[in-house]
């Protein structure tokens, strides 16, 4: 009795550890690490930020965002250590993660017969599976732990994939090779470690939409992305909004800021320190009079932030 006990007992741990040991994370998983959300979700579970929020987070400053999140508790979310295809270019997007390691044959064999088992392509490396299931607004995020030489993980074949799939690019904590070919994708940019014309070797890919790490940034899937020529950010998809909001009014503040001193109404001390009563008036004032068309948010959104924060400006 005792030994089929046992045995049952191997069995089921058997079946619960190969269930558990999956490529992609389940949606289930997904909605628990990101279950601050209330927002609408894709298929695979991560939130479903709105194209309008991605769209004006490419305004908000790297600055902005940084503090946002440090003021509420995010401090590992930023890295700056990047080559950058297109400088001059900003990407915002949904964060699909990949997770790579150093190649070991048994695990490789592993992950391979598990991919397949869950209906992956077959017939080319494991780096394209990834790749394979980006959607419009998805930015492919990927741990390469930083290697270059045989590190690359991807080429302008691969480059073209992954802008036909996200209409966006990648963020690689490791290398690409043939950047002349990636940069003649239109639309397509990319942030990496660097460059290098040798072929992924002794390097697997071990997950799909895990929590990764990115430099000294922590990375959770359905996180939010903003990347420019400064470095990359990851926000947590609940404060996505709330974050565009506060950047925009730090703008509008910015921009009555700069008017008054012009006019020499207030010194440049006054302005640049916590505002006095007159001077949060004369801001709301002039709020009123701020065309609607030359809002980024609309009106009702504006009125709310600002009513919700009352005092506080």
């Amino acid at each position: 009795m005792k030994k089929d006990l046992f045995l049952l007992a191997t069995l089921f741990l058997c079946v619960y550890f190969c269930d558990a040991q999956q490529v992609e994370s389940t949606p289930k998983y997904i909605e628990a690490l990101t279950s601050q959300w209330n927002g609408p979700r894709l298929e695979d579970g991560r939130p479903k930020v709105s194209d309008g929020i991605l769209r004006r987070l490419k305004n908000v400053a790297m600055e902005e965002a940084w503090g946002y999140l440090r003021g509420h508790g995010y401090e590992n979310q930023f890295e700056g250590t990047w080559r950058v295809l297109h400088p001059d270019s900003v990407m915002t997007g949904r964060v699909v993660t990949a997770q790579y390691m150093p190649e070991r044959p048994d695990f490789k064999k592993l992950i391979r017969q598990e991919g397949l088992s869950e209906g992956r392509d077959s017939s080319g490396g494991t780096n394209s599976w990834p790749i394979n299931i980006l959607k419009p607004g998805d930015v492919y995020v990927a741990d390469g732990y930083d290697r270059i030489i045989d590190g690359t993980l991807i080429g302008s074949n691969l480059g073209n994939a992954i802008y036909a799939n996200s209409k966006n690019g990648v963020i690689f904590y490791g290398s690409v090779r043939d950047e002349g070919g990636l940069s003649e994708i239109n639309g397509f940019n990319a942030w990496t470690r660097g460059e290098d014309p040798s072929y992924l070797q002794q390097e697997m890919l071990t997950s799909i939409n895990a929590p990764i790490r990115i430099g000294r940034a922590i990375v959770l899937p359905g996180d939010v992305v903003l990347a420019n020529k400064y470095g990359t950010i990851f926000i947590p998809a609940y404060l996505v909004n709330d974050l565009v909001l506060s950047g925009e009014v730090t703008h509008l503040r910015d921009e009555f800021g700069f008017q008054r001193l012009r006019e020499k109404k207030y010194t440049a001390g006054e302005i640049d320190s916590k505002w006095s009563n007159a001077i949060q008036e004369d801001f709301l004032n002039w709020l009123k009079n701020y065309p609607d068309s030359k809002l980024s948010m609309s009106r009702k959104e504006l009125n709310d932030y600002l009513r919700a924060r009352k005092g506080d400006m």
